[in-house]
C-alpha cells in the first residue's frame, strides 16, 4: 500500500482543515517546502498536495508554494485544487507535478477528464470527496445528488490512474478511516482507490490494507494524525508493507 502525507496550502501555508471548513484551519508549518523536505526524510515516497485557496477560487493560487515544494525534493507529488483544464494541467506536469488531480471538473465535465486521461497518461487522477456517500463540489462548499460509487463508474476504462476518495465528514477529526466507503469505490471498479479523511493511527493503515473484497486498496492519504504524532513515520511505512 502507498502513503501519501498531506500537505494542503493555505495563503501560501501549511495547513490541516476539519470537514473541509476554511475556517477551521490550524497552520503547522509557514514553510511548505520545508514540510516536504522532511515527510521524505521520514521515508514517505509519495506526496499529497492540495491548494486549497484553488479548490474555491476555480483556479491555481499556491502556485509559488507548490513550486517550493517541487524544488525541495525528488519525490513524487500529487496535486490537486483548482486545475479545471488541459493548460493548467499541461503547465502543472511540466512543472514536474508526477500526477493531477480532478475534482470538481470530474463532476461538471466527465468528457473532459477522459480527454484528459488519454492526453496525459498515468498522470491524471480523480478527486471524489462525498458527504454520506454523496460527491460534493467546489471545495466542498456544494453537494450533489450523485452517489460516489455512480461517479467513480464513469471514468472505468477511461485511463484515469487512481481515484482519491475522501469522506469529507471524518476529514480531519482523527475518529478513523471510513473502510466501507473505501471499499465499495474500490470494489466498484478497477481503478486504483486512494482513502482519505479520518485516518486516525497505525491500525487504520492495516485496515485498508487487509480488507477482504474484489479490489485491494491502492493507498491512503496521512493528514492530522501525522502531524500530531498520532502515526509514527517508521510504523506507517512498515505497516503499508507488511
Amino acid at each position: 500500500m502507498e502513503l501519501f502525507p498531506a500537505i494542503d496550502l493555505k495563503d501560501g501555508a501549511c495547513v490541516r482543515l476539519i470537514k473541509g471548513d476554511m475556517k477551521q484551519s490550524t497552520q503547522f508549518n509557514d514553510d511548505p517546502a520545508d514540510q516536504a523536505a522532511k515527510f521524505a526524510a521520514m521515508g514517505f515516497g509519495n506526496l499529497h498536495v492540495v491548494d486549497l485557496n484553488g479548490a474555491f477560487d476555480g483556479r491555481s493560487t499556491n502556485e509559488e508554494a507548490v513550486k517550493a515544494i517541487l524544488s525541495a525534493t525528488q519525490v513524487p507529488v500529487q496535486l490537486g485544487g483548482g486545475i479545471r483544464d488541459i493548460a493548467g494541467i499541461e503547465r502543472w506536469l511540466k512543472a514536474g507535478i508526477s500526477r493531477v488531480i480532478l475534482g470538481t471538473a470530474a463532476v461538471r465535465d466527465p468528457e473532459f477528464v477522459k480527454t484528459a486521461a488519454k492526453a496525459f497518461p498515468n498522470q491524471v487522477a480523480v478527486g471524489i470527496d462525498a458527504i454520506g456517500g454523496m460527491v460534493a463540489v467546489e471545495g466542498w462548499a456544494e453537494t450533489t445528488d450523485m452517489a460516489a460509487v455512480d461517479l467513480a463508474r464513469k471514468f472505468e476504462d477511461s485511463g484515469v490512474c487512481a481515484i482519491i476518495a475522501t469522506d469529507i465528514g471524518r476529514d480531519g477529526t482523527k475518529t478513523g478511516v471510513n473502510v466501507e466507503f473505501t471499499g465499495q469505490l474500490a470494489d466498484a471498479v478497477n481503478i486504483p482507490i486512494i482513502a482519505s479523511g479520518g485516518v486516525r493511527d497505525v491500525k487504520d493503515i492495516t485496515l485498508l490494507r487487509t480488507r477482504t473484497g474484489a479490489n485491494s486498496v491502492y493507498g491512503t492519504i496521512l493528514g492530522r494524525a501525522l502531524y500530531d504524532g498520532d502515526i509514527i513515520p517508521e510504523e506507517a511505512v512498515k505497516a503499508a508493507k507488511d
